[in-house]
Order: structure tokens, then C-alpha cells, then sequence
């Protein structure tokens, strides 16, 4: 029997080596988990007397994930994406669990053979139908990131589904313990397990918010990380404890504890404090759930492992297919959004868990089904990566949208020679194009944020939508015509990208890359980038240009030091030495002013006044938009009307009293 540093010591170096394989092959850390529990399995016995303490962890780490769920819902982020998240959300769920209940129910139950030797009836049919209908959102959602597609059309409705998803969670956690109660009084059960948790939630959240609000701020005030991280912990698991003596369960608390503290200013700094807890804790329970998997029961039913892998994706790729139609979504975003969604969960297998100890899903089906989904979760890149290909190849649609969004780049761009293509319209895109408007620079920016480029559209700006790192976007935003191209963007897998087909279709146009810190800078200039731009030391060379300047050296002087650190490539600043408030990734600029494009409607209370005299609660106006024709400057008493459009700078709350004021009617 091995001691509990032995079993410690054992965990963190299984999880280690797992995590750093599968980094190489661009795999998540939960799988990795997942396999090290699989492959610890047999040897449980050695880990018996340590099994309460693991599951206890395991348990904790399940309500610590679901306490960062409250933290990421709120009612801003539901109102902007509604349409789907109440639309295809509910749709895939209801679909998905319905399709199982009623495959099960027609299916002779002499087909389950051993797995289910006396059958399932509706109640199990309905679990496995709910953890069917899961899908990996921190899996899917890290995917999206990385591939910078969260703002497409499918990247919206693939979050949309994954919102509802876990959404829909908080009910699914009630009702199937509530099943497993027995035939006979389930109804009551699940009624009276409702009841307490709505009289819980409206308690909570009706007079919630404002202890919690008073009470962090007298933690925060202490200026104290410990305690306050302490204060999170409890807040996590008191409310947890309050939900579990109500009857219900601690995740149900824990959501309750996140949302609450997610509508405080403290809402970010909490998510990182309890970041390291929550990975830690819940890689114990993918552990934990991998060594629920019995290889050799697994090795004996491989058929029906692989069967149980086919169907579900075959099947939730048709019903998310089926929904996009439904909900009149074009062809390829439908395919698209089938295919990121495809997967197995994370709370598939919390719902599993759930239902087995309920005694709702028999063991031996519980191990291939469990494995099915393992398997499922780790073909998800793979079958990702060809969500592309797919799209192409299923529809005709798909080749039609991108002639169209081509033709408008080219439209864009026909009439420009030695012009500046601008990849990326974020605020450092958009400041490098206002320097050049200003300069009267020719230039066509590209994005790929529907909604960013609608705006800066409407506002007369010459940004199209279009991927950057793809040869046609390129030629047809007249690369061979383009006097310098700029990354402005910082992602530097996907710039390299960029740069390679740069280069090959325009070997001597000059590249600009910008980036966060100098880490990439030799990666950047050896996949072909002109120069490299790290605003860590371009900000530490202008502080130290005006330092000097401030100090009495001569401007000529420190002039000339400022290029001569330039042309060196920063290698005098380049290694410093590190102390404990140095990040990875270094945060450049989180509160500052932001643009806003409003256009004046029909009735509005402020058409025919004139501009000078409207309130706009302290924002400015940098440009106006009339008729098609962009301006920067306008007499004092301009007059607005309907159909103008002004470019609005301020902060967050500036910008929406503006917008408040100039769409009244």
C-alpha cells in the first residue's frame, strides 16, 4: 500500500509526462489527465486507502470548474448572442436527448447483450441522451481561440451551443439524481427537488449581490492576496455546502457563488486566483474518471467501444447539421458548426459519474461508453482541422461566399497602387490607419470580426472582412501592387503563416510584424518579417527617450542612442532580469478609450441640432460620415441628420451614454 506522498509523487509525475506529450501533439491537458487515470486503473488497489481523500479532490474540482462557469456567465454576454443561444442551443440538446431516448426504446434489448442485460429503460436512455448532448468547452473553446475564428459566423454559434450547454447543466444535475430516486416517484422527486432550488436561486440571487459586493470590498480594502484568495475559496465552497444541505448539488452552489461575484469589479481577479486550484482539482478528477475505465473490459468490447465512438458523432453531427438548416443557416456555417461540436464533454462524463452512482446506467456499459467518449474527445483537432475541407467539398454555397468576399476585397483594393495592406483592424491596426489617413497614405486593412468590420465600415474606413493568411485574400488586396505589408496583430503562429505566403507570392515587398514581447523576434525575422516591432521595448525606449531627454542630455544625443539600439535589433534590451511580478504575457493596455460608430436614426431627438451643442457625456467626435464621404473637420454649427454617422471616442460608460443620447427618439 503506498503512502500519500508515494501516491502524490506518483500523480504529479504520471500527469506531468502525459501533459508534455500531449502538448507536442497540440492536445489538451484533460485528456492527458484522462489517460494518466487510464492508465493507473489497475493498479487502484495500491491507491485504495487514499480513494476517499481523491474523490473528495475529484468532487472539488468539479464545483471549482463550475464556480469559473458562474464567473465567465453573465446577462450581457446571453442578451448579445440570445438568438443562438436560445435557438440552436435548445434545439441540439432536446433534439440529441430525444433522438437517444427513442433509438433506445425501439431497439430490441437483446442488442445491448451484456452490456445492459435486463435492458434500459427511459430514465437511463435520458442520462446517456443528456451526456450525449455535452460537448468539451474547454476543448472547443481553447480551439476557437487559437484559431482566431470565435467571431465568424460559426465561431458565434459554436459558443452559443456551448453556452446553453452549460446552461442547461444546472437543471441535468438536478433531475438525474432525482431519477435514480426510483419508478415510482420520480416525478415527486424532481419537483420537489425544483422547488428548492428555485426558492434557493431567487433567495441567492435577490439578496446576494449586494452582501457580496460590501463584503469584498472590506476584504479587498485589507490590501492582503491571502486573504483574499482565502475569501474566494470560502465564498466557493460555502454556498456549495448551502446547496448540498438544501439537497442539491455543491456544483449548483458553486455557480451561484460565481455569478454573484461575476457582476463585482473583482470578477477578473478572482478567475486567476482560483485558476491554479480549479486545474489542479479537476485534473484529480479526469484522474479519477480514468481509472473508473477497465482497459481489460474495454479490450474485450472494442467492437462496441468503437461503435459507441461512431454513432454518437455520426449522430450529434447530423442533429447540429439538421439545427443549422432549421435555423436558416447558410450551408458551410451549418457543416462547420456540426463539426467543432461533434465531441464529448467534460460534463459528459460529471452527468456519467452522476447517473452511475444513481444506479440509473449498469457498470458494463458505463466502461465503453466512457471510453467511446475519451476516444471521441482526442479525434476532435483532427476532425476540427478538416471542418474546412468538409465545408468545401459538401456544399457548392461555401466557394460562392468567398468569390463574393474576394470581390470585395478586390473592389476595395483595384484602385490603390503603393498601398499599405494592413492585417488586423484592432486598436493597433486602427491607429496605424488613422496615422495614414491623416498622412493621406492609400491603404486596405483586413479582419476577420464581422462585427468590427461592419462598424469601421459604416464609419467610412477602408477595412474589408478577409483572412489574411490565405493566398487569395493576399492577391486579391493587390499584394503585387502594395508598396509594405503589416501584421498588427499579436499571434505569431498565425503571422509566420502569413509571412511564409507573403513571401512566396511577393518575395521583396517589406513586411512590418508587430508583437507583444521580444520571445518571437528571431522567429519573426527568420520566416521572412522586414522588421519586428515588440511594444515592451518600444515602450521601454521611449521612456527611456524621454528620461534622458527630461535629464539634460542632448536631443541629438539621445537620438542617436535610440537607432543605434534599433539597428543593434534591441539586444541591449532584449535580457533583463526577472522578478516575481513578470508574466508570461504582459497585459500592454486593459482600460483606455475605444471608437464607436453611431449613426443618427429616423426621429432622433438630435437630428437638426447642431453638433457643438449635443452632450455626449464627455466623448468626442472623430470623424463624421455624410453621404458616403468621410470627414475629419466640420464648421461649428453643423447641423446633424438623419443618416449620419459619427465616430464616437471615449470610455466603455462614455460611449454608451453618447449612443443613448444620439439614438433617443
Amino acid at each position: 500500500m503506498l503512502s500519500t506522498l508515494e501516491v502524490t509523487l506518483l500523480l504529479l509525475t504520471a500527469s506531468i509526462v502525459a501533459v508534455m506529450l500531449l502538448r507536442r501533439l497540440e492536445m489538451p491537458a484533460l485528456v492527458a489527465y484522462l489517460l494518466v487515470g487510464v492508465v493507473l486503473g489497475p493498479f487502484a488497489s495500491l491507491l485504495s486507502a487514499r480513494g476517499e481523500a481523491m474523490h473528495t479532490m475529484a468532487e472539488l474540482g468539479v464545483v471549482f470548474l463550475m464556480f469559473t462557469l458562474g464567473l465567465e456567465f453573465n446577462l450581457t454576454k446571453l442578451r448579445a448572442m440570445r438568438r443562438f443561444v436560445f435557438g440552436h442551443g435548445p434545439l441540439q440538446v432536446f433534439i440529441t436527448i430525444g433522438a437517444v431516448v427513442l433509438a433506445l426504446a425501439v431497439m430490441p434489448s437483446q442488442w445491448l447483450g451484456s452490456l445492459a442485460p435486463e435492458g434500459l429503460d427511459w430514465r437511463a436512455a435520458f442520462a446517456l441522451g443528456s451526456a450525449l448532448a455535452m460537448s468539451s468547452t474547454a476543448l472547443v473553446s481553447k480551439l476557437l481561440s487559437e484559431a482566431r475564428v470565435l467571431e465568424t459566423e460559426y465561431g458565434r454559434r459554436v459558443f452559443s451551443v456551448l453556452l446553453f450547454q452549460d446552461l442547461i447543466l444546472i437543471p441535468l444535475l438536478i433531475v438525474i439524481p432525482a431519477l435514480g430516486g426510483g419508478q415510482g416517484d420520480w416525478w415527486a422527486a424532481i419537483g420537489w427537488a425544483l422547488v428548492k432550488a428555485i426558492v434557493l436561486m431567487v433567495v441567492l440571487l435577490r439578496f446576494g449581490p449586494p452582501l457580496m459586493q460590501s463584503w469584498f470590498v472590506q476584504v479587498a480594502s485589507q490590501r492582503s492576496h491571502e486573504l483574499f484568495t482565502l475569501n474566494i475559496l470560502l465564498a466557493a465552497l460555502l454556498f456549495s455546502w448551502l446547496t448540498e444541505r438544501a439537497g442539491l448539488s455543491m456544483e449548483l452552489g458553486a455557480f451561484v457563488a460565481g455569478m454573484l461575484i461575476s457582476e463585482t469589479e473583482y470578477r477578473y481577479q478572482v478567475e486567476e486566483d482560483i485558476k491554479p486550484f480549479r486545474d489542479i482539482l479537476l485534473g484529480v478528477f479526469f484522474i479519477t474518471i480514468g481509472m473508473r475505465l477497465d482497459l481489460a473490459v474495454v479490450m474485450l468490447q472494442w467492437q462496441a467501444v468503437l461503435l459507441l465512438t461512431l454513432v454518437p458523432v455520426i449522430l450529434k453531427f447530423a442533429v447540429i447539421g439538421a439545427v443549422g438548416l432549421i435555423m436558416r443557416d447558410p450551408p458551410p456555417t451549418a457543416i462547420r458548426t456540426a463539426v467543432w461540436l461533434t465531441q464529448a464533454g467534460e460534463f459528459a462524463f460529471v452527468l456519467l459519474t452522476l447517473a452511475g452512482d444513481s444506479k440509473l446506467i449498469p457498470p458494463p456499459l458505463l466502461q465503453p461508453v466512457m471510453a467511446a467518449m475519451l476516444i471521441s474527445m482526442l479525434l476532435s483537432p483532427w476532425l476540427i482541422g478538416r471542418a474546412d475541407w468538409l465545408a468545401l467539398r459538401v456544399t457548392g454555397q461555401e466557394w460562392l461566399m468567398r468569390s463574393l468576399q474576394l470581390q470585395s476585397i478586390a473592389a476595395r483594393s483595384i484602385s490603390r497602387d503603393k498601398h499599405i495592406i494592413i492585417c488586423g483592424y484592432g486598436r493597433s491596426g486602427q491607429s496605424l490607419a488613422h496615422v495614414l489617413e491623416a498622412e493621406e497614405v492609400p491603404f486596405v486593412a483586413l479582419d476577420l470580426d464581422a462585427d468590427r468590420v461592419r462598424e469601421a465600415a459604416s464609419a467610412g474606413e477602408s477595412v474589408v472582412l478577409g483572412d489574411a493568411t490565405r493566398r487569395e485574400t493576399l492577391l486579391a488586396a493587390g499584394l503585387h501592387r502594395a508598396s509594405v505589408l503589416v501584421i498588427t496583430y499579436d499571434d505569431t503562429p498565425s503571422a509566420v503563416r502569413l509571412l511564409k505566403v507573403a513571401r512566396t507570392l511577393a518575395p521583396q515587398l517589406p513586411v512590418v510584424v508587430r508583437t507583444a514581447t521580444d520571445a518571437d523576434l528571431d522567429r519573426l525575422r527568420q520566416a521572412g518579417a522586414t522588421e519586428v516591432i515588440p511594444e515592451v521595448v518600444e515602450g521601454s525606449l521611449m521612456l527611456a527617450s524621454h528620461a534622458l531627454a527630461l535629464a539634460g542630455t542632448p536631443l541629438a544625443r539621445v537620438l542617436r542612442r535610440i537607432r543605434s539600439i534599433r539597428e543593434d535589433r534591441y539586444s541591449l534590451l532584449r535580457s533583463y532580469f526577472h522578478g516575481a511580478d513578470d508574466h508570461e504575457i504582459e497585459t500592454i493596455e486593459t482600460d483606455h478609450r475605444r471608437l464607436h460608430a453611431v449613426t443618427i436614426p429616423p426621429r432622433s431627438v438630435v437630428s437638426g441640432q447642431a453638433l457643438s451643442s449635443i452632450a455626449l457625456s464627455g466623448c468626442t467626435v472623430s470623424a463624421l460620415v455624410r453621404d458616403g464621404r468621410r470627414q475629419l473637420s466640420w464648421p461649428d454649427d453643423l447641423k446633424l441628420q438623419t443618416g449620419d454617422t459619427l465616430v464616437l471616442v471615449g470610455t466603455v460608460e462614455q460611449v454608451h451614454a453618447a449612443e443613448d443620447r444620439l439614438l433617443r427618439s
